[in-house]
């Protein structure tokens, strides 16, 4: 974060032991070191919390792609499901195993009567 060089520190420690004297020079160290170890523990936990919280966001982001994936997954099925129930329905069973294919006019129960009375 910062660039100090040894040099720098030494004139820092030299103007310190000047100004403050040396009987309170050890307790100055001690709570200037207490105060950056903690702001060292804060800067710490907010980085934490800002990682979570884009963690969190790309939970969500992932999440909603999957419902989506999910739902269109269920539609493109059931519609599937619905053509294939569809073309069953369509489907006409003779006797004898054949199968065949209704069209419109033999499906219609109307012009159809001769069929119906033959399954029966």
């Amino acid at each position: 974060m910062f660039d100090v060089s040894f040099s720098e520190l030494m004139v820092i420690a030299i103007v310190a032991l000047i100004v403050i004297g040396p009987e309170k020079l050890p307790k100055v160290a001690r709570t200037l070191g207490a105060i950056a170890g903690r702001m060292q523990k804060y800067v710490a936990q907010v980085k934490d919390e800002v990682n979570r919280e884009v963690r969190f966001e790309e939970l969500q982001q992932l999440q909603q792609e999957i419902q989506s994936a999910a739902s269109s997954a269920e539609t493109q099925f059931q519609e599937k499901t619905e053509a294939f129930a569809q073309d069953l329905l369509n489907v006409d069973l003779k006797p004898g195993g054949e199968t065949g294919i209704k069209n419109k006019t033999e499906a219609s129960p109307t012009t159809n009567t001769k069929a119906s009375s033959d399954r029966a």
